[in-house]
């Protein structure tokens, strides 16, 4: 396996992963989540793997497919009135193929960007998990993770 900057070649891998995604959503939250919904168009990908403030990295399998991905996004709120000027790394999305989780692909990824976040050199590495995907936030918290602060709702 090896993992890497995602390319234009690896888009219809990452459409198949970020289904699987969408429904694990979907089921948890199918008030907020549209059931078999495409989250990027391919032209949207596209423009999201040129963006280098937007960094997406693939798990490639030795055939060639895309065992998992992982969504970034840098973020830094420079002269904010109340935060300081740290960069972030921001996952937005992280998924293994469902077909080959229990492989190690996700921690693999998670370290690389780790890697990568410090060799940018940011201060931390955050994320949000939705509160219905139990699964993702006991690998978070296995990762070394912890909570930085709760969304909160109430539904009318």
């Amino acid at each position: 396996m090896e993992i890497r900057r995602a390319i234009k070649e690896d888009i219809q891998g990452l459409h198949r992963l970020l289904f699987q995604v969408e429904m694990i959503h979907h089921q948890g939250r199918p008030d907020l989540f549209k059931a078999g919904a495409r989250k990027y168009s391919d032209a949207e990908l596209e423009a999201i793997l040129r963006d280098d403030s937007r960094p997406v990295f693939a798990a490639i399998g030795d055939d060639g497919e895309v065992l998992g991905y992982a969504f970034c996004v840098f973020q830094q709120k420079l002269g904010d009135n109340i935060l300081t000027d740290i960069k972030t790394l921001y996952i937005d999305d992280l998924c293994v193929d469902e077909k080959a989780r229990g492989q190690h692909i996700g921690k693999s990824l998670y370290e690389y960007v780790l890697n990568f976040a410090r060799e940018s050199g940011c201060y931390n590495v955050t994320l949000n998990v939705w509160a219905c995907n139990e699964s993702a936030r006991k690998f978070y918290e296995k990762c070394g993770l912890k909570p930085q602060k709760y969304g909160m709702e109430t539904i009318l």
